[in-house]
């Protein structure tokens, strides 16, 4: 859930939540830059709150580890493509990478090329957000 869009009575409702014992209930606020300061206005809310994590991009060392096992169409892309899409379009941004991913599979179907080649990159970057 993401903290500015929820008012207080949101806020109050999930602290009832927590606190009634046959929910058994999970609650994960995720949010941007400043969040936790949205969260810790409503002390009867934040004082509930197990683990405040703060995660971070990935450097483009991680990426060149993480995103070929994210995706099968990125194993097989020419290393030296993967970089790019980083440093283009996804700065280090999980989301980012699901969306851009999402298009390359489209241009992939759609054009019969067997993996990511630069055309496909460019085209991709300009459907993202």
């Amino acid at each position: 859930m993401r903290p500015r869009w929820l008012n207080g009575e949101a806020f109050e409702y999930f602290r009832y939540l927590w606190d009634e014992p046959s929910t058994q209930l999970a609650i994960i606020f995720v949010g941007g830059e400043g969040c936790h300061t949205v969260l810790r206005r409503e002390p009867v809310l934040s004082s509930r709150i197990f683990i405040w994590q703060r995660f971070t991009r990935r450097t483009s060392s991680e990426v060149l580890e993480v995103i070929p096992r994210f995706h099968l169409l990125w194993a097989d892309a020419d290393p030296d493509d993967t970089p790019s899409p980083n440093s283009h379009a996804a700065h280090g941004s999980f989301r980012a990478w699901v969306q851009l991913s999402a298009h390359i599979g489209t241009a992939l179907a759609r054009t019969g090329r067997p993996r990511v080649d630069l055309e496909l990159l460019c085209w991709a970057f300009s459907r993202l957000a």
